[in-house]
């Protein structure tokens, strides 16, 4: 069950955004919006980031659901385009502005909302996060997500084992080397002790490897503290199970 916190929008008022209007410094107004909007879908990796960081904020959202493979991908409709011109979820409005690309989300919400941070006020630990988090925003999920699955399937003809070979190769490389990062800073999170942006990165991730069969005896360590997260109201009621556009026989 959802939780009570989200409320799913599920009328022709998703792109009912308003006008974006420029202003001298440079940041946009955005009209017509009484809270934020997360356009989200329930297995989106990317989407699941931003919404354990929302909740683990208590920053209260509506979702607007995108289905990603429904009438050929409703994030490519020319509604959803003229937010997003990249057609990609999620996107994240707050009344004043409007961002895609998750670690940009993220990094906004910790600047506007900043207690709890999730990315480390002292430097170093700070550009650790970010280096953890890059690791799967660039070096692991766009080599498996929808549209390079889809144009695998398309353009080259691969059958849905080929196409599992090939996520199980880009993950397992990616979380070989996240664990072999965090060996000697981990503890109970992937950062000592104190949750951030990287385990909300990892989380969706290893939900991910699981999907694709990834054997993850290799990554007891990573087992450990996603394990640990689950814990967590705030990736509970983040998970692909708990959203209101997961289907019922999911």
């Amino acid at each position: 069950m959802f939780s009570s916190r989200v409320k799913a929008l599920k009328s022709g008022s998703y792109f009912n955004l308003g006008p974006l209007y420029p202003r001298r410094n440079k940041r946009y107004y955005m009209s017509d919006v009484e809270k934020p909007r997360l356009f989200s879908y329930y297995r989106s990796s990317c989407s699941y980031r931003v919404r354990i960081a929302l909740h683990y904020k208590n920053i209260e959202f509506d979702y607007i659901p995108i289905h990603l493979i429904n009438d050929g991908g409703e994030q490519n409709s020319e509604e959803f385009v003229k937010i997003n011109p990249m057609g990609q979820i999620p996107f994240y409005f707050d009344g004043r502005n409007g961002f895609s690309q998750s670690m940009a989300i993220m990094q906004y919400l910790d600047e506007t909302h900043p207690n709890p941070r999730i990315f480390p006020e002292k430097l170093d630990e700070k550009f650790k996060v970010i280096e953890l988090c890059e690791m799967i925003n660039s070096g692991i999920q766009p080599i498996q997500n929808l549209s390079v699955i889809q144009a695998l399937q398309k353009d080259h003809g691969f059958s849905q084992d080929d196409i599992s070979l090939w996520c199980r190769r880009w993950i397992e490389k990616g979380l070989t080397a996240y664990q072999s990062m965090i060996e000697k800073i981990a503890g109970q999170y992937s950062l000592a002790h104190m949750i951030t942006a990287a385990d909300m990165f990892l989380v969706p991730q290893v939900y991910n490897a699981n999907r694709f069969d990834v054997d993850m005896d290799r990554f007891q360590l990573l087992e450990k503290i996603v394990s640990n997260c689950m814990q967590e109201a705030a990736f509970i009621e983040a998970s692909p199970q708990s959203q209101p556009d997961t289907p019922t026989d999911n």
